[in-house]
């Protein structure tokens, strides 16, 4: 192979990312990979009285409260099905430039990867204001597949619900003497 033609294939390699695969009942969904913090198999959570139906809830990951959203709930109203391979997902949620705060995502039949350019997945013609986070789809043998868009997730009370800005000061929280 020339060595021109080896920088020009591994030119478009480099366009190619990597999708993390999940369903939410029978259809598929994606979040690129770079979103991702880690995968862990799904956990038990404390509840958060009066979220919405969707919050989760909370778990402690490392030092951090993780608020945790159920996708499956969020974007069709019935929570994710208890299954071996439903993860809990940790991602990078980076609102409007804000730095990244780690969101939990729990996902059904998230086992799998697939490689593929992003410019690949195409609008799919439908103004859904509703569900800001649902991008363009891509097409492959098994059918559409829905990017999720991790930054577009939570609307501007949810948000502030589950990180409020600026963070609560526990010493306020603690006991008058």
């Amino acid at each position: 192979m020339s060595e021109f033609a080896a920088k020009r294939g591994a030119g478009a390699a480099t366009q190619d990312a990597l999708f993390l695969v999940f369903r939410i009942g029978a259809e598929r969904y994606a979040l690129q990979a770079v979103e991702v913090a880690e995968v862990l198999p799904r956990l038990q959570l404390k509840p958060i009285p009066r979220a919405p139906s969707w919050v989760a809830g909370v778990f402690a990951h490392r030092g951090a409260v993780v608020p945790v959203l159920d996708l499956s709930a969020l974007t069709f109203g019935e929570p994710a099905q208890e299954r071996t391979s439903t993860r809990l997902v940790l991602v990078h949620y980076r609102p409007q430039a804000q730095p990244a705060r780690l969101l939990g995502l729990i996902l059904e039949q998230a086992t799998d990867t697939l490689r593929c350019n992003p410019q690949d997945f195409k609008a799919y013609g439908l103004d859904n204001r509703n569900a800001p986070y649902l991008g363009p789809v891509y097409e492959d043998a098994q059918g559409l597949l829905q990017w999720v868009r991790v930054d577009d997730l939570l609307d501007a009370e949810v948000r502030a619900l589950l990180f409020p800005s600026p963070p609560l000061d526990l010493s306020l929280l603690g006991e008058s003497s």
